[in-house]
């Protein structure tokens, strides 16, 4: 009778929906309605109310990461409900695999676009696979960008080896490089491509055991295991795996335990014959805080750099989401943010998506350049104010008397290989270019940039003298 009555309850249902109003506030229109809106009531008993979920994946990802709220706001509207349980209900339809959120909206924006239908197609297979319990190993994995294919990604002259590299492994069962490790700087693609690496194996062989992670992820997932002592389970379920991909791996350093753990999975993969997909914003050998014996298993198999784009590279990203979009971007729009925006390629996408939402939003005003100046004149402000590695050359050139020529010579004189060394520190403290990035503006190598940036924090101890012209340096390129 107490489960009939509190379902009959009308109450119950109100604050349901005023707890839906809440988390939607909290967490924005695009989660809630892909991740909470297709939740509904179930039965309560014993305190328990049970919330519905249309699928497995979905119930796993509310679980972790909306339950904890949901039942705080609960406790307080109402203390008769204690736990809150939520169960996997099949929604009957026809092609129930299409239930899941994500793709309706995915869906939704295909038939609503004039974009070509292959832009959007692996994605859309993949999603409708991934509904399924054995697409991807739900309780190790993150959920995969369906946006994030090989069709959607653009191939440059500065991304074109680690696209050809990805390819290779998802199309291959066995290639002759394990693992393949991606590295580079912020919002460069490597995401991107290992997410497509996914898509792309669960399309080609849906029966493959695929788990996508991130380094944070994994130790989180090892220290739950030694704080319940349940390590062994752990190690069942990384080590059964098909495919491992694990993302931003430069996470792990300084955490030698799980380092540990990871070093004894990579190689048991590694003997059986299975793909590991790495990812990080270093080469191996430049990660801080990982143990020389995981750089060098890391390094072993093939290691592709994506470099920054190029102005050609980033005609070709704006057209291509133009096109996606069902946008007609004038040439002098797409020249203007191509040249103006080069630190990475959502920052790009970003800007982009800002102006093309004020024209929409102004009745479809026309883009022209002078609206994408006022409406990215913020955005731009503070990229103008970027310090180049140009433009340190320069100033710690003329701060010490000597040449930028001199500067990228052979010279080991003291006179010129202490700005050098000084030089290349600002670069790495005041830019997100990578060591190696770096090192081609001095004509040399990442060791020595490395070697650079620890002398002249060794010499900014010691030397009160030098840590006040680097400090008067810094202040000066900040300005």
């Amino acid at each position: 009778m107490a489960e009939e009555a509190i379902n009959n309850d009308s109450s119950v249902q109100e604050q349901w929906g005023q707890i839906c109003s809440q988390l939607k506030t909290e967490v924005g229109d695009t989660a809630f309605d892909s991740w909470l809106k297709p939740l509904t009531l179930g039965s309560f008993s014993d305190g328990t109310m049970n919330i519905c979920v249309p699928t497995r994946f979905m119930r796993n990802w509310v679980i972790t990461h909306y339950s904890d709220r949901i039942h705080k706001i609960w406790e307080k509207k109402n203390p008769a409900i204690k736990n809150i349980n939520f169960v996997v209900q099949a929604v009957q339809e026809e092609t129930p695999s299409l239930y899941n959120p994500t793709c309706r909206s995915l869906l939704k924006k295909i038939t609503s676009t004039p974009a070509p239908q292959n832009v959007y197609q692996s994605g859309i297979n993949a999603l409708v696979a991934n509904n399924n319990d054995t697409a991807l190993n739900d309780t190790l994995s993150v959920p995969l960008n369906p946006q994030y294919t090989f069709d959607n990604f653009v191939v440059g002259k500065t991304n074109e080896f680690a696209y050809a590299a990805a390819r290779k492994v998802a199309e291959s069962r066995n290639v002759s490089f394990n693992p393949l490790f991606l590295y580079s700087g912020v919002g460069l693609g490597k995401t991107h491509l290992m997410h497509a690496i996914a898509w792309h194996i669960k399309q080609q062989d849906p029966s493959r055991n695929i788990v996508y992670l991130s380094a944070e992820k994994f130790m989180y997932k090892f220290v739950r295991a030694l704080r319940y002592k349940d390590t062994t389970a752990f190690k069942e379920q990384f080590r059964s795996v098909d495919v491992l991909m694990v993302d931003d791996v430069q996470f792990m350093g300084g955490k030698d335990t799980t380092q540990e753990e990871f070093f004894y999975t990579f190689n048991s993969l590694i003997e059986e014959g299975r793909q590991i997909i790495i990812s990080a914003d270093k080469s191996p050998a430049d990660l801080e805080g990982i143990e020389t014996r995981l750089k060098s298993r890391l390094g072993c198999g093939l290691v592709a750099d994506i470099h920054p784009t190029d102005f050609d590279l980033r005609m070709g990203i704006l057209n291509n989401k133009a096109q996606q979009l069902g946008i007609e971007l004038p040439v002098k729009v797409a020249e203007f943010l191509a040249q103006k925006i080069t630190s990475n390629i959502r920052e790009l996408e970003g800007a982009l998506r800002r102006v093309i939402a004020h024209s929409q939003l102004l009745n479809d005003r026309e883009i022209t350049l002078d609206m994408t100046q006022d409406v990215l004149k913020d955005m731009l402000r503070s990229f103008d104010k970027r310090t180049t590695i140009d433009e340190i050359q320069k100033k710690v050139a003329e701060h010490f008397n000597i040449s930028v020529k001199e500067m990228q010579s052979s010279r080991r004189a003291r006179t010129v290989a202490r700005p050098r060394q000084i030089a290349m520190y600002l670069a790495k403290q005041l830019t997100s270019r990578s060591l190696p990035e770096i090192g081609r503006k001095f004509d040399r190598d990442h060791t020595t940039v490395m070697h650079a940036v620890r002398k002249v924090e060794e010499l900014i101890v010691e030397d009160a003298s030098l840590a006040e012209n680097v400090d008067a340096l810094r202040r000066i390129l900040e300005a």
